[in-house]
């Protein structure tokens, strides 16, 4: 379960906390229920973050070396952070994505979804097939997201290329000579991070004057060019295979009686990017009436969490505006609440409203392929045909 664990969400068997083993003998405790999932989130003094981007499958010595060598390091700085920093941080962080700068980039967003969805309605217009994901989604959140903290012009797809290898490095089950040519991308790509740190304008200038070491600069970079984009762009591709398969939702936007920002969040409660999270135990706690060790790492299901029947009127159907549509935890809560989230809203009110018409009269050739991975789906691609247009004349 752990690694696919989006394929289990409507599972009805599992309790509340259930304890999993998993694939290097270590035991999780699964937290599966809503209102224990945010009890946890919302208790950074039980349930400190500190493991959230501890590798999965411990590295070997040999990656280990390749990453010293980079010279690189993951000190607390946002998801992993329980110290006394975290909250200035977050505040600096926050600010470079505060709503009204958010807003400033809706037009932009808009001229540039708008141009693509006129080419892929072209070729899918003429027949032709298309992937959704490279074509539409892939780059979308990176390319706002250096507008907004002001990174340099770096090669989108070598971004791209860092930020799935790190979800993969560090929440994937792998094998030893994948864990080496992963660390070998990632560390190489710290090293372009580490140059940036030190120079760079924006959000890196902001952290630097708040006088937080270069490791913590380069530290809060890595974490957004990873959760501040990746996660969005899986989450646009998975919302569109969503969109899809709903004809009814998708003609209610056509008619205005179904809200963009409610399929966007009836998206986020059931096709969330992110499955799972993790928290360590401080101390001996009970949870749902299950004893938790000292120790203990815990595992938030965050996307059965969404589908809990306790909070969602019809927990597996999508019906955009539905009661506790809404309460979904896809960002989190509490001290370590998505600080992106307004973003990631805003980005995917976008795509539904520009988008969603592409996939009238569709057939999906290529369903979006999500690999193992503990917290993150990572799909692939997403690739989507229609018969072509005939046109001709007609004669007497």
């Amino acid at each position: 379960m752990l690694f696919r664990s989006w394929a289990q969400v409507a599972d009805p068997a599992w309790p509340d906390v259930a304890r999993v083993p998993d694939h290097v003998g270590g035991t999780h405790l699964v937290v599966t229920r809503h209102a224990l999932v945010r009890q946890v989130l919302a208790d950074p003094v039980t349930y400190r973050p500190d493991n959230a981007l501890d590798a999965v499958t411990p590295m070997p010595v040999t990656a280990l070396r390749v990453l010293a060598g980079h010279r690189f390091r993951l000190p607390p700085t946002l998801a992993n952070n329980s110290g006394v920093s975290h909250p200035q941080i977050r505040a600096i962080v926050a600010e470079a994505l505060h709503p009204a700068r958010v807003a400033a980039q809706r037009q932009w967003l808009t001229a540039l979804v708008r141009d693509r969805v006129a080419r892929i309605g072209a070729a899918l217009d003429a027949g032709e097939p298309v992937d959704l994901y490279a074509d539409l989604a892939a780059d979308l959140p990176l390319l706002v997201l250096a507008r907004l903290v002001e990174l340099p012009d770096a090669p989108v797809g070598a971004v791209k290329e860092f930020a799935r290898a790190a979800l993969e490095l560090f929440w994937a089950p792998l094998d030893a000579d994948r864990q080496v040519a992963l660390a070998a991308e990632v560390g190489r790509f710290h090293r372009v991070l580490r140059d940036f740190a030190a120079v760079g304008g924006g959000l890196a200038a902001e952290l630097r004057a708040a006088g937080h070491p270069p490791d913590v600069v380069v530290g809060a970079l890595f974490f957004l060019l990873v959760a501040g984009q990746e996660t969005t762009s899986q989450f646009l591709t998975l919302l569109l295979h969503r969109l899809a398969n709903e004809p009814v939702v998708r003609a209610g936007l056509r008619t205005g009686e179904v809200a963009v920002a409610d399929v966007v969040e009836e998206g986020l409660r059931l096709e969330p990017p992110i499955v799972t999270w993790r928290r360590v135990a401080t101390t001996e706690s009970t949870l749902g009436g299950t004893q938790v060790p000292a120790g203990s790492s815990l595992v938030l299901w965050l996307g059965r969490a969404g589908r809990d029947p306790a909070v969602v009127e019809s927990p597996d159907e999508f019906r955009p505006g539905q009661r506790g549509s809404r309460r979904h935890l896809a960002f989190g809560a509490g001290a370590h609440r998505c600080v992106g989230d307004v973003l990631a809203r805003m980005e995917a009110a976008v795509v539904v409203a520009e988008a969603a018409p592409l996939l009238d009269g569709v057939t999906v050739l290529r369903p979006p392929w999500c690999p193992d991975n503990l917290t993150f789906r990572m799909p692939d691609a997403f690739v989507v045909r229609r018969s072509p247009k005939v046109t001709g004349l007609t004669g007497s």
